[in-house]
């Protein structure tokens, strides 16, 4: 079961023209987003969730190594072949 995590602050901001916000600097005090720092923005169908990207780091490093490792062993000239055409 997903751990349910609670509000801690709520800030408004307005869209610029160019599809831009300011993050409130309280709002990034908290969350620990600092100047020059990679984020994440995640579309869902009903809100949008900026994160970290650090928090994604390790999880792409490691589909990533076992996408390198699985492709040795499947990725074959018989897989395409019998692949090709579904």
């Amino acid at each position: 079961m997903a751990k349910k995590r609670d509000i801690m602050e709520m800030k408004s901001a307005t869209i610029t023209s160019k599809g831009q916000i300011a993050i409130p600097k309280d709002i990034r005090d908290i969350s620990g987003f600092k100047e020059g720092n990679k984020i994440a923005i995640l579309a869902f169908e009903d809100r949008i969730e900026i994160r970290p990207m650090k928090q994604f780091q390790k999880k792409l490093q490691n589909a990533l190594a076992s996408e390198k490792s699985l492709a040795k062993d499947w990725l074959s000239k018989e897989d395409e072949k019998a692949w090709k055409n579904l």
